[in-house]
């Protein structure tokens, strides 16, 4: 297929989904509808495709979102004139060229590379000059109807606004997805019209100007329909981003990881699992995220763009984000393992434990209720329940380094900068402010002291007596 030019239409603007997001922005599986055929056309070898987009803030919205991901040539559909307009303002970009353009839809992120090799394949077969992507539909709704011959080659496009009864009971439907030849296509956009229930320029009018001019028509009828399926509401994103989701799902079961309720759990398209891991009910695993093998991820947790290496336990209800986690270690339940955290390996990072820009040394723990931010603790450290590493003033972040094999006591705070050497002893409920040398002991709280008799059964005695 390297051979195809191709077009993605990205132009429209999303009315029905009441937002001022771009409709090719809004996300599926947190990645943007755009991204779903642009990733598929890399996948298949197309160099740079034509992106059509609007001449507006929008269009320069989506322009903005994707330039930095992909090879892309932009072109710009000055006025919502429909998609024969659209498609005609990518064509610009093949000034002097002939051959093939393969014509898609940026809101349509189901597709899989099986079937568009497959339409390629049957439009070559077929020496077809123009092809349609088509699904047989018990109910066509809002998609065009594609009326064919009696040898099975496409005759036109009808529009659901612009068909007869009679028309709409036809169940076979087009996708917005073509091949056709460039010539044949420059053609039929300069005798396209408007005069039509919408008042557009339809592209789907370069059929019955094909069969007109002779040219051989084809179509291919997917074997799962839902694969053509695009997205003009909320109701649609929803519905696909399940479909998604449980088409992901049922790939990662067949390659060794078990995901229980699949229903319940989103996997993003770019996240890779080792075999012998476990995904719990309702977790999300999203972004550029890797896990290891014989993991195990627990119910409710919420991973984004973070390494996970072997055998890592990650409890339930857990949050991490560009984070890196060593092999055996052990997360949650209810952690915050926020952007930059490096944890070793065989660390412990316990619950209500949150964490940010740490290097997290091999075998050290945090067992409980505690913040390490700005931080780098050495191996075999111990950080006791309320430990608080104090790393903003207000105005500016600093840096506390614990050493190794250090123990901190409970509900002690260090106050950053600072720097506690190799096996520190820090007393509970401390406030560290300066650097403490290594195999030190150290505590800043004030003598204990005790008044005899002057406890609760005295002050209730007190208050009677009132």
């Amino acid at each position: 297929m390297q051979d195809l030019s191709v077009i993605v239409l990205a132009a429209g603007r999303g009315t029905r989904m009441q937002s001022k997001l771009p409709k090719v922005l809004h996300k599926i599986l947190g990645e943007p509808l755009l991204t779903y055929p642009l990733r598929l056309l890399s996948g298949l070898g197309v160099a740079k495709p034509i992106v059509v987009i609007s001449g507006d803030a929008i269009g320069e919205q989506v322009k903005t979102a994707m330039a930095a991901s992909f090879n892309i040539d932009w072109a710009i559909q000055s006025q919502a004139l429909g998609t024969a307009d659209a498609v005609a303002a990518g064509l610009k970009n093949f000034a002097g060229m002939s051959g093939r353009v393969l014509i898609l839809c940026g809101d349509v992120p189901l597709l899989t590379a099986a079937t568009l090799k497959n339409f390629y394949e049957r439009h070559c077969q077929a020496q077809a000059k123009l092809s349609i992507l088509t699904a047989v539909l018990d109910d066509g709704g809002g998609y065009g109807r594609v009326l064919i011959d009696k040898d099975g080659a496409p005759l036109e496009i009808v529009e659901a606004r612009d068909a007869t009864a009679e028309q709409l009971e036809i169940k076979r439907i087009n996708s917005g997805t073509y091949i056709v030849d460039i010539d044949l296509l420059r053609a039929a956009l300069a005798e396209s019209g408007c005069d039509n229930a919408q008042g557009e320029y339809y592209l789907t009018d370069m059929v019955a100007f094909s069969r007109r001019q002779g040219a051989a028509t084809a179509i291919y009828d997917v074997a799962d329909s839902r694969e053509i399926l695009g997205i003009n509401t909320r109701a649609d994103l929803v519905l696909l981003e399940k479909y998604m989701s449980l088409r992901l799902a049922q790939y990662w079961l067949e390659n060794g990881v078990t995901v229980r309720s699949p229903e319940l759990v989103a996997i993003g398209p770019d996240v890779k699992i080792g075999p012998d891991t476990e995904i719990c009910p309702g977790v999300s695993l999203l972004g550029e995220t890797v896990i290891g093998e014989d993991c195990y991820v627990g119910a409710g947790v919420q991973i984004k763009n973070s390494t996970i290496a072997d055998q890592v336990e990650i409890k339930p209800y857990s949050v991490l984000e560009d984070a890196q986690i060593g092999e055996q270690a052990m997360i949650g339940p209810f952690a915050r393992i926020r952007p930059g955290s490096l944890i070793g390996a065989a660390a412990r990072i316990g619950n209500f434990v949150e964490t940010k820009k740490v290097n997290f040394g091999q075998g050290a723990k945090a067992s409980h209720l505690a913040y390490i931010g700005d931080a780098e603790v050495g191996a075999g450290s111990n950080l006791g329940a309320g430990t608080i590493t104090c790393n903003y003033d207000g105005f500016n972040k600093f840096k506390t380094v614990i050493g190794e094999r250090v123990f901190v006591g409970s509900d002690s705070q260090l106050v950053a900068p600072v720097n506690l050497g190799d096996d520190v002893l820090v007393g509970a409920g401390s406030t560290i402010t300066k650097n403490v040398a290594a195999n030190s002991m150290v505590t800043t709280r004030t003598r204990q002291k005790e008044f005899a008799g002057k406890g609760m059964a005295w002050r209730r005695s007190a208050n009677e007596d009132k």
